[in-house]
């Protein structure tokens, strides 16, 4: 019995069931990692060529960022992730101090995407396609960082990491892992490119200097 989908799929690639397969593709090695500096220059401008707005900061830094980001962006209303390294920055106070309204990060669904901003940091890093790699936890929703209109990842060049191959096998007991490269994209029938329809209208990824 044949099957008429396989059969058409044959015919217009111009083969047969007797049609031998073709040699397996080639499996390449694994990227190898180059300095942290050279990493983290990839990596940055990966982010900035995908629409998102990319810098270097000392933690000293942050707070005139923020004050930054807030105004320009008329940020009224923020979620941040529960951990160390935000709470060591105080992300929450200098947001507070900046008058805007604060939400659990664990807050219903419907109140998180009426934030303007959605802060969190990042597990893993790929300069190679400036990918952010966020695992899942209580202290990390995986909703900070997808509903909000405005998504701000607060990184470390000790998350970089040099392809998959790594990331899986250091990720491979977690139940989830989320990929964002660049703000949220969506293409209509006529492949007009549209950001944000399906979750943050941008990425701002702020690296902090060692």
């Amino acid at each position: 019995m044949t099957n008429p989908v396989i059969d058409n799929i044959r015919r217009s690639l111009g083969r047969t069931a007797e049609t031998p397969l073709s040699p397996r593709p080639a499996i390449y090695a694994s990227r190898l990692a180059e300095s942290v500096d050279s990493e983290t220059g990839h990596f940055l401008e990966e982010v900035r060529k995908l629409s998102g707005v990319a810098q270097q900061l000392s933690p000293d830094s942050v707070s005139d960022a923020l004050k930054s980001l807030v105004a320009e962006q008329n940020i009224r209303k923020a979620t941040v992730w529960n951990t160390p390294t935000l709470r060591q920055l105080q992300i929450t106070n200098l947001l507070a101090s900046l008058g805007v309204e604060l939400v659990s990060p664990t807050a219903d669904k419907h109140e998180m995407a009426l934030c303007d901003l959605g802060i969190t940091e990042a597990d893993y890093l790929l300069p190679e396609t400036g990918t952010l790699v966020l695992t899942s936890s209580a202290e990390k929703p995986r909703a900070v960082s997808l509903l909000p209109r405005i998504h701000l990842a607060i990184v470390r060049p000790e998350m970089l990491r040099p392809d998959l191959h790594q990331v899986f096998a250091e990720a491979k007991d977690r139940n989830y892992l989320v990929f964002i490269t660049g703000p949220s994209r969506t293409a209509d029938i006529e492949l007009t490119v549209t950001l944000g329809v399906h979750g943050p209208k941008s990425l701002h990824v702020w690296m902090l200097n060692p």
